[in-house]
């Protein structure tokens, strides 16, 4: 039974933790009244990768700010589209 065990640990180690964009207006409620691509990364970089090449995308639908999270874990928040 013990292989059973160290089987279930490495396949949870396998499944990792999933990155995701959260879409915002300008208050920082979230948008969800328009059809958003609802991408699931499987590392930071991807996810911030994307970001760079969609992000005029979604600032033309309506999203302002974005929060990535790590899970339900915010790593960071409220980082605006709108070119400085």
């Amino acid at each position: 039974m013990a292989g059973n065990d160290v089987d279930e640990t490495a396949h949870k180690g396998c499944m990792g933790m999933t990155w995701r964009w959260r879409y915002e207006d300008a208050n920082g409620g979230e948008v969800t009244d328009r059809p958003l691509p609802r991408e699931i990364f499987s590392n930071q970089a991807d996810a911030e990768s994307w970001l760079g090449e969609t992000w005029r995308d979604l600032l033309e639908s309506g999203v302002e700010q974005v929060t990535l999270m790590e899970d339900e874990r915010v790593e960071y928040s409220g980082m605006s589209l709108r070119p400085e």
